[in-house]
């Protein structure tokens, strides 16, 4: 299949990508919109992993109210340099996570801040839920290891999918930033309020 200039612009419009890269994509999949899109988030991800390192300390504090003003998010979302801070793309993302947890309500921001007891407690109740069910011995792992991924993506920020596009997760979207501006991204922290919601000791 024959690689367009529409194409190339398309797929660059997603991803942020190069036009050499974009084009490089499309025409290594013969065309294949999504498997070019998994590429350079691949590519991306590469890319992300070398920028984890680097400070990150300029960036915005994001507040949020949901209408009706029943639920607030603040949100601290970083970056290396003031000029992505500034950048209109950065505050795009800064404001669709703040709207994400006002909706999607995460207790967490990646999985390794689950608690571990609270993560035995769900592994436990989980088990006992199988086996209730009367799942055979043999799958009871992978059983356990399915529902606690699913645990993962109702608690964790990094692991929900994107309430206004659920085919991607809000890891990628961030893996994605990092890649489009060439700098370190990450989310230092949030806070969800919810007007009327029992204080936790």
């Amino acid at each position: 299949m024959a690689v367009t200039t529409e194409m190339v612009k398309e797929l660059r419009a997603v991803t942020g990508a190069g036009v050499l890269e974009a084009k490089k994509a499309l025409e290594q999949h013969n065309g294949d919109f999504d498997k070019a899109i998994d590429m350079l988030r691949e590519k991306g991800a590469a890319r992300a992993a070398k920028r984890a390192d680097r400070s990150a300390k300029e960036g915005v504090i994001e507040l949020y109210a949901h209408p009706g003003n029943r639920v607030g998010v603040m949100l601290e979302l970083n970056c290396e340099t003031d000029f992505v801070a500034r950048n209109e793309q950065f505050r795009d993302l800064a404001h669709n996570l703040a709207l994400h947890i006002a909706a999607a309500a995460p207790r967490y921001l990646n999985k390794e801040d689950v608690p571990t007891q609270e993560l035995d407690r769900e592994t436990s109740v989980l088990k006992a839920q199988a086996l209730a069910e009367g799942k055979p011995e043999a799958v009871i792992e992978k059983v356990i290891s399915g529902r606690i991924a699913k645990f993962y993506e109702e608690m964790c920020l990094m692991e929900q999918p994107f309430i206004k596009d659920e085919k991607i997760k809000i890891k990628e979207m961030m893996t994605d930033a990092i890649s489009s501006t060439g700098e370190n991204i990450i989310v230092r922290r949030f806070a969800r309020y919810e007007l009327g919601e029992a204080l936790e000791d």
